[in-house]
């Protein structure tokens, strides 16, 4: 007698078993891990093209909902500011609260306190050179704010564009709605962190769960398509092995 217990079709009890397994583990995966990103993200569009090359304009990306006191140094925000305009904007934190923020050194850097920022994410000028910014400034950063800047500094309007109005030109923590993680559309994952403002008070935000997200769902959906796979495959073996003629085994001939 076989030792090998079977199923309708053919299949391995066992194999079943685990068949249903992987695809539950992989159900759990997939839908928590996008339950998870739901309770974590926002998606948005990026409005305009003054964060090139960082974002493109059209860019479908998410940003981690957090306060705005866990702002620092380099983060790419949405913001919300009725005197910027109603709809969510998407610039990056170039100083916060206590700072004074200077354009530029004699390398053409921002500096934040004194300090030299390396900015590699801007691209060159007109005349080939990159700058922080084509006009000079220096502001100091009231406290609980933020001074905020477009990569595209050629073209943006950002804090230097509201350097007249009450605050020069920067914007409350408050107003800030998340923290750009990722762009998922076009695919380029997630962002580089701004290591030019790791050197300074408080460092720089540490990357958001995206990728851990990422990976819950690709496993989750391996499993699910391995799971769901293992019963077709095994009935289609087990056909297979039943129309074999049997060794030893006479063909009949008609008489």
């Amino acid at each position: 007698m076989s030792g090998t217990i079977r199923t309708k079709g053919g299949r391995g009890r066992l194999g079943s078993v685990l068949s249903g397994l992987a695809v539950a583990v992989g159900c759990v995966l997939f839908l928590g891990g996008f339950v998870w990103g739901a309770v974590l993200y926002q998606p948005y569009t990026v409005p305009t093209d003054s964060m090139t090359p960082t974002l493109d304009v059209g860019s479908k990306i998410l940003a981690q909902r957090i306060d705005g006191d866990e702002v620092r140094r380099g983060d790419v925000v949405v913001f919300t500011d009725p005197l910027w305009g109603s709809s969510p904007m998407v610039k990056r934190v170039a100083a916060v609260g206590g700072d004074t923020v200077a354009c530029c050194d004699r390398d053409g850097r921002l500096t934040v306190n004194g300090k030299p920022v390396d900015e590699p994410y801007l691209r060159p000028g007109p005349g080939g050179r990159t700058v922080a910014s084509g006009q000079e400034f220096s502001v100091t950063v009231p406290r609980d704010n933020l001074f905020l800047l477009g990569d595209d500094r050629h073209t943006s309007l950002d804090s230097r564009t509201h350097m007249e109005e009450a605050g020069q030109g920067t914007v409350p923590r408050s107003t800030v709605v998340g923290r750009v993680d990722a762009v998922v559309w076009p695919a380029k994952g997630r962002l580089e962190p701004a290591e030019g403002f790791a050197g300074l008070p408080g460092g720089i935000s540490r990357p958001g769960p995206f990728k851990a997200l990422l990976t819950a769902i690709t496993a989750g959906t391996a499993l699910i398509l391995v799971g769901a796979a293992y019963g077709p495959v095994a009935d289609r073996l087990g056909r297979g092995r039943s129309e074999r003629p049997k060794p030893g085994a006479r063909e009949k001939v008609g008489a």
